[in-house]
């Protein structure tokens, strides 16, 4: 960089964002991918001719539908989104969580989060100049009601996220925990439910009536959507509006609505795929267990979190030999040494498996 920008750098660009790394994607070409919590298998053939069939009639010259309305018809139908809640769509989850921050961005405000979490929760409140209050795990990677509550109490934060299940640890907290945590919050208490296709239909969505300051927040892209970019969240309809004022327009695609809607009308065909990716995750998870020098925690999601004896050394073995997954090592004193890994296609998790059996 010329001294001249980086001048223009340190003069203009807020300190905590020159501090800041981006958010880094390997690449994967060539790699058996476990590590972005993807569903690992391509739409049956007949969706697959049916999403080409109504890919070649969208209007690429046109702008999409501003409201995405028969998207969120088919979402609501699909989901179960109760019909007096609020819907609002995202380009992925990502743009959700921004928009929330930026909604709550006044001086003072806090957004608080269970820790480890999900790592935009944290990188958000950061731009969007918000103080961030996380909420450390247990060593066993449980919940810790008594310092949440706590925590609320003493910081008051306008925005809290939970996620349910929680990546990358892959436990589901308790239901009575987490309303715990709803009713005591003075702000909007996010349940961040992406992996919720594999926790045996645990969710607060049917709940969104009985907490005025819930938002359910989901996403398609671990159901097997990942490409579309496609995250939602309801809540109640005042709150959704107000939310609305912050979302650009046009946010969702043409090609995005028109697939969605389309797939989402054979939603049992995900829910079949959810299915066998959770017997994998079991199958998997009994394998590693068996493991010497291998520690797995028990998960509700499509990835299991496993400490080995040197998770970097693990790590870089596994990619020499084409298999990624996530290091993890470094992000938080309670990841030391661990692994995060996609469940992937039995070929694929058995592939990893004989990998890590042999450098461990």
């Amino acid at each position: 960089m010329t001294s001249d920008a980086q001048a223009l750098v340190q003069q203009l660009i807020r300190p905590e964002i020159q501090a800041l790394s981006a958010y880094h994607v390997p690449p994967a070409a060539g790699m058996i991918k476990l590590d972005a919590m993807e569903n690992p298998f391509h739409l049956p053939e007949k969706l697959r001719d049916g999403v080409a069939e109504i890919a070649h009639g969208v209007a690429l010259n046109r702008y999409p539908d501003a409201s995405a309305a028969q998207l969120k018809v088919a979402l609501r139908d699909a989901m179960k989104i109760p019909a007096d809640s609020g819907v609002m769509l995202g380009n992925g989850s990502d743009e959700l969580i921004q928009i929330l921050a930026m909604a709550i961005a006044r001086p003072g405000a806090t957004i608080l989060a269970i820790e480890p979490g999900f790592v935009m929760y944290r990188m958000i409140a950061t731009f969007c100049g918000l103080r961030y209050v996380g909420v450390p795990l247990k060593e066993d990677l449980s919940l810790d009601v008594e310092a949440t509550l706590a925590a609320i109490e003493r910081e008051k934060p306008s925005l809290v996220f939970v996620a349910y299940p929680n990546n990358p640890t892959g436990n589901l907290f308790g239901a009575d925990d987490i309303a715990a945590i709803i009713r005591a919050t003075p702000g909007i208490v996010v349940v961040d439910e992406a992996y919720t296709p594999f926790a045996a239909g645990k969710s607060f969505m049917p709940r969104l009536a009985e907490f005025p300051n819930l938002v359910v927040m989901r996403t398609l892209s671990k159901l097997g959507l990942a490409a579309l970019r496609l995250g939602y969240m309801a809540g109640a309809q005042a709150l959704i509006n107000e939310l609305e004022k912050l979302r650009l327009p046009y946010n969702i695609n043409s090609l995005t609505q028109a697939i969605a809607t389309l797939v989402l009308k054979s939603s049992s065909a995900l829910e079949a795929q959810a299915e066998i990716i959770v017997g994998e995750r079991t199958r998997v998870f009994h394998e590693l267990a068996g493991l010497a020098g291998v520690t797995v925690f028990r998960s509700q999601a499509n990835f299991l979190l496993l400490r080995v004896p040197d998770a970097r050394a693990s790590f870089n073995a596994l990619k020499d030999r084409q298999i990624l997954v996530k290091c993890l090592h470094g992000a938080h004193p309670l990841l030391d040494n661990c692994l995060r890994v996609t469940i992937g296609t039995p070929a694929e998790n058995d592939a990893f498996l004989n990998v890590l059996s042999e450098i461990l």
